[in-house]
């Protein structure tokens, strides 16, 4: 027979408190519900699971048999519910995360120092990875993207200013080369670019102008995957680069690489958990 839960909690609950009376007023019920409740069980058992007198409830041994195999179950099942609900007051257990390397605000690690504090009981496993997939069926509970390549249907929380990307490069790079005022002149500049993996063309460079925007197709001397080697050889006046102004922003703050372009590097929406 299929197992009715809610009327087992009700025979484990006349069964230890000796009563209908009893059991119906620590389950928030009326006693000819409780009645009922056991009499269907019963019925459907085909066995007697109480002794009873107008004085006093007791189980048969048919019905001790059923509280003793059943009771610590329910006890387990009840305080597995409750440890679930108690997740909403005090999470814990493991978050896994799919972290786009550019996000620097995010992962700088204030951000998530200060969320491991207020949530102790919580273990990250964060993936830092700019692989285009979908996170629910790669196992990561949540994903930190920019918010024009989070699908429509997703739940997405800003967790980043408003981000721009910008060409920089050192000023020793400028000693050499003139400036380019139009980023259609960056073809003609020594340039280091970015490319999610061998084989692949290299990210093409975005920019805006009068509201409209567009793309320039860099033929860059260097192509990696790895913004911190691009950063370390546009600082040493290798050439032009291209990318999330927050990762530049301490070079920039210190002078040893300057900004390019900036007219045409608009702000747009920043990055979503």
């Amino acid at each position: 027979m299929t197992p009715d839960l809610r009327a087992l909690s009700v025979f484990i609950a006349v069964a230890e408190a000796r009563s209908f009376r009893a059991a119906a007023d620590r389950l928030g019920v009326t006693r000819s519900a409780v009645s009922q409740a056991v009499g269907g069980m019963e019925a459907g058992l085909g066995v007697a699971l109480f002794n009873r007198t107008t004085r006093s409830v007791g189980l048969t041994e048919a019905g001790l048999q059923l509280y003793q195999a059943t009771a610590p179950a329910m006890s387990d099942i009840a305080a597995a519910l409750q440890t679930t609900a108690d997740r909403m007051e005090r999470p814990r257990g493991l978050l896994r995360l799919a972290v786009s390397s550019i996000a620097e605000e995010f992962l700088t690690g204030p951000l998530l120092a200060g969320f491991l504090a207020a949530f102790p009981e919580i273990r990250l496993d964060v993936s830092v990875t700019d692989a285009e997939y979908d996170i629910v069926a790669e196992g990561f509970d949540a994903g930190v993207r920019l918010g024009e390549v989070i699908e429509q249907d997703m739940v997405a929380v800003p967790v980043s200013a408003d981000q721009r990307q910008l060409a920089v490069c050192a000023p020793a790079y400028l000693e050499r080369a003139a400036t380019p005022l139009h980023p259609r002149d960056l073809v003609h500049h020594r340039c280091i670019g970015w490319r999610p993996a061998p084989g692949v063309a290299p990210y093409r460079w975005e920019f805006a102008e009068d509201g409209r925007e567009f793309d320039v197709a860099v033929q860059p001397e260097v192509t990696t995957n790895d913004m911190a080697l691009m950063i370390r050889l546009a600082r040493g006046g290798a050439g032009i680069t291209f990318g999330m102004e927050e990762s530049f922003r301490p070079w920039l703050e210190r002078g040893q690489l300057v900004p390019l372009l900036e007219a045409y590097s608009p702000r747009f929406p920043g990055f979503y958990l």
